[in-house]
């Protein structure tokens, strides 16, 4: 996110050289720099016992299957924030969460944590606000899924990776 005006005064924001930096947006009457940030959030890649792979379908946000994701609630962890998104969007408990890796989502300007989470294989439980349905996938054909996003597909490339 880019500031314009400043977000503690609402005055509007003039560039200023901050050393390596280079120019930031700087309110003069807070005297301080704004720097541009982007949203923190989770991205898992749901694993169960038997090597297959969770995807979800959110209608409001896309047509087709995507990996559990959300915003990082403030104050909370990265690894609170993987387990809690999959608690709640398809009713399922970590077992063990492993770091993957970082990704930068530019649609939304997210950076986005990648966990892959360990979880028993059970009937979902879906959120009723945010996920229409969901799916256990083969590796093979959940790579085929995700072909058609970025993220995902990049969160399974490396996790893969991981595993060799």
């Amino acid at each position: 996110m880019d500031f314009i005006y400043c977000p503690k005064c609402g005055e509007r924001l003039m560039k200023r050289e901050m050393g390596d930096e280079g120019f930031v947006p700087f309110c003069e009457s807070c005297e301080r720099p704004w720097f541009s940030f982007s949203y923190p959030c989770v991205i898992c890649l749901v694993e169960n016992e038997v090597g297959e792979i969770a995807l979800i379908r959110q209608t409001y946000a896309t047509e087709r299957f995507v990996c559990v994701a959300g915003f990082i609630a403030q104050g909370e962890t990265a690894e609170h924030a993987a387990r809690r998104e999959i608690a709640e969007e398809i009713g399922l408990e970590v077992q063990e969460l492993t770091y993957v890796g970082s990704y930068f989502y530019r649609k939304n300007d997210d950076l986005m944590l990648g966990f892959a989470a360990q979880v028993k294989k059970a009937p979902f439980t879906l959120s009723e606000n945010e996920v229409e349905s969901a799916r256990w996938f083969s590796v093979t054909d959940a790579a085929k899924e995700l072909e058609k996003g970025c993220t995902g597909k990049e969160l399974l490339r490396d996790r893969l990776e991981m595993k060799k």
